[in-house]
């Protein structure tokens, strides 16, 4: 069965910065679009990036200075690496991927950006 495990979210400073990571397994994902989604209590889960099979990536207004989604080359990690952290970049944030007109979700990673 497929899984996703995020891993490298924790406790930061604002302007500190992080890099999370998404092991994907259970499947192969070389053609699958894979992504980071965040969530606030009370709020919409949001994209926060994506990056196709083929390398091309999108950036949410919000990050897309800031952030840098990767995929290694072997297909079955992405990278999310945070840079100048803000406090309302606080969240859960979930890797995520559409493989065969299926999302799959891993069970997130905490970020706390705070002083």
């Amino acid at each position: 069965q497929v899984q996703l495990v995020e891993s490298g979210g924790g406790l930061v400073q604002p302007g500190g910065s992080l890099r999370l990571s998404c092991a994907a397994s259970g499947s192969t994902f070389r053609l699958a679009v894979m992504g980071w989604y965040r969530q606030a209590p009370g709020k919409q889960r949001e994209l926060v990036a994506l990056i196709t099979s083929g390398g091309s990536t999108n950036h949410a207004d919000s990050v897309k200075d800031r952030f840098t989604i990767s995929r290694d080359n072997a297909k079955n990690t992405v990278l999310l690496q945070m840079n100048s952290l803000k406090p309302e970049d606080t969240a859960v944030y979930y890797c995520n991927v559409n493989l065969r007109g299926y999302e799959y979700w891993g069970q997130g990673t905490q970020v706390t950006v705070s002083s």
